[in-house]
């Protein structure tokens, strides 16, 4: 199974539909080829590793330790990318403000970065289906799940989560809103 990491932040505004894409430079292990939308389906796997409340506009930031090894993890909704892309064109990366709580000059910032594979002046987007489980999975947080990594492997989640899990936005809400995200 594979997770997303991402910000504590960023995953609660997944789980509570107020965004629904993800942008995304890389992180530090990313490998030579940088980062890429790898997984079409995945978990979302909160991080507090990063998070800053200057970095988001909206949302509460808890300002917490990063995981240690038996913390337990709480994996509470699931993501399907729809779509993704890597812009070049910073117009249509500010063109998403509406539909993302990081704030500007962390949006900015990843753009202009360059490193692992990515060049200055682009950024990886991706809509994302998201869907909440029916029950929260909890298990150990483990050494390997650390650093500045994007993909991660999981345990296997509970046998029927996929069968009792509820999409965050219903799919008329959605398709309105991934219909004006391509556009």
């Amino acid at each position: 199974m594979i997770a997303f990491k991402e910000w504590q932040v960023v995953c609660d505004a997944l789980a509570s539909g107020r965004q629904s894409i993800i942008l995304r430079k890389g992180g530090i292990h990313e490998g030579r080829q940088g980062f890429s939308f790898a997984h079409e389906s995945f978990f979302l796997f909160p991080t507090r590793f990063h998070a800053q409340g200057n970095q988001v506009r909206e949302g509460e930031v808890r300002e917490l330790p990063e995981w240690q090894p038996g913390d337990p993890i709480r994996i509470t909704h699931h993501a399907e990318a729809v779509w993704a892309v890597t812009l070049t064109d910073w117009a249509k990366v500010a063109a998403l403000e509406p539909y993302h709580i990081y704030s500007e000059q962390t949006v900015r910032d990843r753009f202009d970065w360059e490193g692992k594979g990515m060049a200055s002046g682009s950024i990886h987007v991706a809509c994302v289906r998201v869907r909440e489980l029916a029950e929260p999975w909890e298990f150990p947080y483990e050494a390997k799940h650390g650093g500045c990594r994007s993909w991660i492997e999981i345990p296997q989640p509970p046998a029927s989560w996929r069968v009792h899990a509820k999409p965050v936005l219903g799919d008329d809400t959605f398709a309105t809103l991934a219909k004006k995200l391509e556009a």
